[in-house]
């Protein structure tokens, strides 16, 4: 019975976090109401504050759970490859569509409207980034010049760089212009770009 009655409670748990990560997506924090994220979740106001007693810990929770499945999505960003040129290309064209996907533009521009509220949560899901993303990215880069595919002293400024390159065209623009601004390249070609003006810049054989 314990074990039946856990399940429940998970699940319960787990179809309140998605009726209150839509809702939050759709109005924003200030305007989402307990009471719509219950008829959402098809429970009761009660039952919804017996597991998250105000809207604050429910959005906190909401933004560390979106952090998990942003993870998930980091590490599908490839860095293998047969070459050097392979592995950045993969990496560039990997996180141009991963900072392109609607889904990260909604939670990562919530986050940046509310932090105030939620500190620890906003930094849990900039620690992710660095480590899922960055923290490979770096890695991957001080392997290929310990090969002698790369000339990079500093592989962690070398990693900002590259990763500059595809945010500034793709993040920046959707959270100061809106994500239906018209892109002057297409992700392809803002990829293709970052990948040859950091192996022009790093000298890395092809």
């Amino acid at each position: 019975m314990a074990d039946g009655a856990s399940i429940e409670l998970d699940n319960k748990r787990r179809l309140i976090l998605n009726s209150a990560r839509a809702e939050f997506l759709k109005v924003g924090f200030s305007k989402a109401a307990m009471g719509q994220v219950a008829r959402r979740a098809r429970l009761s106001t009660a039952t919804l504050y017996l597991h998250f007693p105000s809207k604050t810990e429910l959005f906190h929770d909401v933004i560390l759970d979106s952090a998990e499945d942003f993870a998930g999505m980091m590490r599908r960003v490839q860095l293998d490859g047969p070459d050097a040129h392979a592995r950045i290309s993969a990496f560039a064209l990997g996180y141009a569509r991963f900072l392109s996907d609607p889904f990260v533009r909604a939670v990562l521009r919530l986050v940046a409207a509310e932090r105030d509220r939620i500190p620890e949560a906003a930094r849990n899901v900039y620690d992710r980034g660095r480590r899922e993303v960055g923290g490979r990215l770096i890695v991957a880069l001080s392997d290929l010049h310990g090969r002698n595919e790369a000339h990079i002293d500093a592989p962690a400024a070398a990693a900002g760089q590259l990763m500059g390159m595809i945010e500034h065209p793709l993040f920046m623009s959707a959270m100061m212009l809106g994500d239906d601004h018209r892109l002057e390249r297409d992700i392809d070609h803002i990829a293709s770009d970052a990948t040859a003006t950091f192996l022009a810049r790093y000298c890395i054989s092809r």
